[in-house]
């Protein structure tokens, strides 16, 4: 049995938000990489003090848009 993308879609569409978001969700996961490599105990370390520093508010935080609206008016 043959069963295309457009008809997986249709599926999909007719179901409730839940179900369509449990289904993406499960699509989404089997994109994932299983041979990716751990991180390192360094990289660790300095994932949890990155972490630490926005728990204490010690960083100043800007969302993507303004990010990348600033990063792209700095290449003209």
């Amino acid at each position: 049995m043959s069963i295309t993308a457009e008809k997986v879609m249709t599926e999909a569409m007719g179901l409730s938000p839940v179900l369509r978001a449990f289904v993406a969700e499960k699509l989404i996961e089997s994109l994932d990489v299983p041979d990716v490599p751990a991180l390192s105990a360094k990289w660790k370390k300095e994932v949890r003090r990155r972490c630490a520093e926005m728990d204490r508010g010690a960083v100043e935080l800007h969302d993507v848009d303004s990010v990348f609206t600033r990063a792209y008016a700095s290449l003209t």
